[in-house]
Formats: C-alpha cells, sequence, structure tokens
C-alpha cells in the first residue's frame, strides 16, 4: 500500500520503534493503566533518529550470519550481501538523497574524521589566499577541525578563520550579508564552508547561493550536512558543490555513532588524490592481493581507509530502504513543510510566546546575544522561536529560545516536558530543539507538544507566585 500524504494524522511509514511514555521515564496520569504504554511524542530526530524494525532485523541477520558463516561472510553471503561489498547496499541512496552520481559518494568513517580527510585535501592555503570562512557559533566540532587544520599549516586560527555572525538583533545570518562578505573578501578566502542546516537555529543555508558566490571567488566550497541530510532535497553536482560531509544518526536514522559519509565532485576525480590512503580505497580488483603500491578508486570512494562496520552500515541501510519506499526527499520534503508549519502555528499561538523583535529586545538589553554573559536574568518565563519564519531558509526543525536567556527556565521547561511524554532536546545556553520528522511524526505529536509546552509554562509561572 503507498503512503497517504495527504493525512498528517496517519503515520508515513510504521517502520519506526518510538519508545513510550514509560520507557523515557514520563510521569503523567495514566488513562486505565495504559497511557504509560503509548509511543511518547518523540521529536528529535534532529539529534538521533529513532531504531526502524527494519534496521533491527538487518542487524540480527547479519549477527546471525556472523555466527555462522563467519570469516566467509566476506565472500558468500546468504542474502547476497558480501561484507566486502556492502557500502555498495547504501551508496546509490545516498547519492540520491544528495544529488550526486554513486562514484561521488562513499559511505565511511564519522563526520569529523571525514571533515578532516577533506579539509586535508581540499584547504591548500597560501600566503595570499589562506582564509577559511564559517558561519560563527557552528557545531563545536567543526570548530575544533577548521581550528586545528589552520595550525596545522603554520597559522594563527584568529587570524585565518572568519565567523559570520548574524546582525545585532537578529539570530540567523542574511543570504545578502553572506555572499557580499563573499565577494569582498573572497581574494583571500581559501574555503568557505558553512553547515546545511545550522544546528543551534535550525537555518536551512542557501546552499546553491552560497556555493556560486564562493566559486566566483575561486574559492573551495564545502558543507556539514549532518543536518541537512534526509532532512531537505540537495543537487551537490548540480550545484558545484566541492565535498561535503554528514553523519547519519540524525534523519537518516542509522544509530548511535552511525556511520558516517562524504561527496566529491567528479571534477577532481583526476586531479586531486587522496592523501591519506588506506586499503579499503584501493581498487577493489586487486585489493585482496594485497599489492604494496596504492592504486585509488576513481572519485570519492578512493578515500575509504578501512573496510566499513557491517553492523553499522546495514543499520543505515535499514532506514534507506525506508526512505526508497516512500518517495526519497521530494514527497518527503513537502510533508515535512506541513508539519512543522503545523507546529509553528501552534506555538505561536501560545500566550507565552514572545514575537520575535521582542525577544531580540530583551537579549540586547541583557548583553547576552552573543551568549558571552551567563548571569541569570530577572523576567517572565516565555520563548521566541529563533528559526526563520520561511519555510524556504528552514529544514523540519524549529529552535525555540527560551526566556528569560541564561535563567533556569530552559532546564525546568525542558525537565516538565520529558515529564508529560514529549522528547525533544536542550542546547545550551538558551534553546530547546523540536523537530517532526516527516517518516514518523504526525499532527497529533505536534498538537500535543504545543499542549504540554503551555503546561510546562503555567507550572513554571504558578511555582513563581
Amino acid at each position: 500500500m503507498s503512503p497517504d500524504w495527504s493525512d498528517l494524522n496517519v503515520v508515513l511509514s510504521r517502520e519506526f520503534i518510538i519508545p513510550t511514555n514509560k520507557d523515557i521515564g514520563a510521569k503523567i496520569q495514566q488513562e486505565n493503566g495504559e497511557e504509560s504504554l503509548y509511543r511518547c511524542t518523540y521529536l528529535c530526530g534532529n539529534s538521533l533518529g529513532p531504531l526502524t524494525k527494519r534496521s533491527k532485523a538487518l542487524l540480527q541477520e547479519e549477527l546471525d550470519v556472523w555466527g555462522t558463516r563467519a570469516v566467509q561472510g566476506h565472500f558468500a553471503h546468504p542474502y547476497d550481501r558480501e561484507w566486502m561489498n556492502i557500502a555498495d547496499t547504501v551508496t546509490p541512496l545516498l547519492a540520491e538523497l544528495v544529488g550526486a552520481s554513486e562514484k561521488e559518494v562513499a559511505c565511511m568513517g564519522t563526520l569529523t574524521a571525514n571533515l578532516h580527510l577533506m579539509m586535508a585535501a581540499f584547504y591548500k592555503p597560501t600566503p595570499q589566499r589562506f582564509k577559511i570562512l564559517c558561519e560563527g557559533s557552528a557545531f563545536p566540532s567543526d570548530q575544533y577541525a577548521f581550528a586545528s587544520q589552520a595550525r596545522l599549516h603554520g597559522y594563527d586560527p584568529n587570524e585565518a578563520i572568519i565567523e559570520m555572525r548574524p546582525r545585532e538583533g537578529e539570530f540567523t545570518l542574511r543570504e545578502s550579508d553572506i555572499v557580499d562578505l563573499i565577494a569582498k573578501e573572497g581574494p583571500s578566502i581559501s574555503m568557505v564552508i558553512f553547515s546545511g542546516v545550522q544546528y543551534y537555529t535550525g537555518q536551512l543555508f542557501p546552499m546553491k547561493a552560497i556555493t556560486t558566490a564562493a566559486k566566483a571567488q575561486g574559492c573551495v566550497c564545502g558543507w556539514d550536512l549532518a543536518h541537512a541530510i534526509g532532512n531537505v532535497p540537495m543537487a551537490l553536482h548540480d550545484w558545484d558543490v566541492d565535498f561535503a560531509v554528514w553523519c547519519s544518526y540524525k534523519y537518516l536514522n542509522s544509530g548511535p555513532g552511525g556511520i558516517g559519509g562524504l561527496f566529491v565532485h567528479n571534477k577532481w576525480e583526476n586531479s586531486l588524490l587522496p592523501q591519506y590512503a588506506g586499503w579499503w580505497g584501493h581498487d577493489p580488483a586487486t585489493r585482496f592481493a594485497m599489492p604494496p603500491r596504492f592504486s585509488a578508486i576513481p572519485g570519492a570512494q578512493g578515500y575509504q581507509q578501512s573496510n566499513p562496520s557491517v553492523l553499522a552500515t546495514v543499520s543505515l541501510l535499514g532506514s534507506l530502504q525506508i526512505f526508497k519506499e516512500v518517495g526519497m526527499m521530494g514527497p518527503l520534503r513537502n510533508r515535512s513543510l506541513r508539519l512543522t508549519s503545523e507546529l509553528e502555528m501552534r506555538l505561536i499561538k501560545s500566550r507565552f510566546y514572545v514575537p520575535i523583535n521582542e525577544a531580540s529586545a530583551q537579549c540586547l538589553l541583557r548583553g547576552v546575544v552573543d551568549r558571552k554573559e551567563h548571569t541569570a536574568q530577572q523576567g517572565q518565563p516565555g520563548f521566541t522561536i529563533i528559526t526563520p519564519r520561511d519555510p524556504e531558509s528552514r529544514g523540519s526543525q524549529l529552535s525555540l529560545l527560551l526566556l528569560p536567556p541564561n535563567s533556569d527556565v530552559l532546564d525546568r521547561v525542558f525537565n516538565a516536558l520529558i515529564a508529560m511524554g514529549v522528547v525533544g532536546d536542550e542546547r545550551r545556553p538558551n534553546v530547546i530543539r523540536l523537530t517532526p520528522a516527516a517518516l514518523y511524526n504526525t499532527l497529533g505529536d505536534c498538537e500535543r507538544a504545543a499542549s504540554c509546552l503551555e503546561k510546562a509554562f503555567e507550572g513554571l509561572t504558578k511555582a513563581r507566585l
């Protein structure tokens, strides 16, 4: 039966195992002793996607093969998933998700390790062109990688890294400001690298426009797609992106610490060879002949170093099969836009909602826009939404900025939501992220999350009286 895209009240795929209220320790009143056994309101796929029944079954199959075939599973597999070629089961699906050819994609490693590999290949600073342009407050692991790569080449990160921050009183970056800065600083910029979707604010960056602007100035352009893959449609090859990296445990639901991936545009195939070679990047035709000299697989897969974890790969495969069955990112994006808009509409009706301009004024007054001040502030509890209102400038996630900033409101509201069976996540210093995922969330999840948030604030307000 084909999925029903039009009915947001119906779960798109029943393949997902969502924890119950009891599982997460919710302290909700039971109705006939059964409510604790209902599935919780899971809005945290931006951090860790839930387990799929398909992945669970595939994992068990591989454990059985390990137990019955042992080493022979590399070459003779009862389900035709020989371990030596296990990445081939997911590569075509990953390529489709990011808008690339199979040769441009490799399923391998982890995000930050892959980022270092890509920066080692593409960051070639010169005295005139050595800067790295990124968004301010990028995910910390990215910041650490950028700084360490600058130091590796003998540059002071304070001089080599340009961190773009929003205008005073704003929470997200303007496309025009990014493009203008690239044009202004272009001759000194070696690499432009942003997140596809910003982890803290949920802003979807205009990837095509930024890539075009970077290339016009002769800059290499790369992307961290941790919060973009499986969330928004992409066309990396057509946009002329040089490289990209991602993890798979968020919207791709591969499990905690799941396998990563990378993209390298095929225009680099003959001119850029892997600098840190490993045997899994060697030509598979002669790999097991163990030749002493490295012969890279053409394209992204030449950057592979060690054989990928079979268990991690089939866990990803189970989820990707579901993506394929529901039509991949086109229809998923349409449903996602509707769900996130429904959640947003309910949140802004809250009596505790503070319009973004008023919230910005509060933050400016207290001097916490740059999040350098950590003194708890007095004021009425409330929240605003710092994710862009324009649906085309965001993915599934909505980031709620808790007010007053740097107070105890964040922890108290977050804990109250958990107690009522709503799972989002908190990001310091002031944000709760709520993410309705198109594959397994419904309109009912959005309604319940908004209702429970209202109750959380009501309880907090009463406690302060």
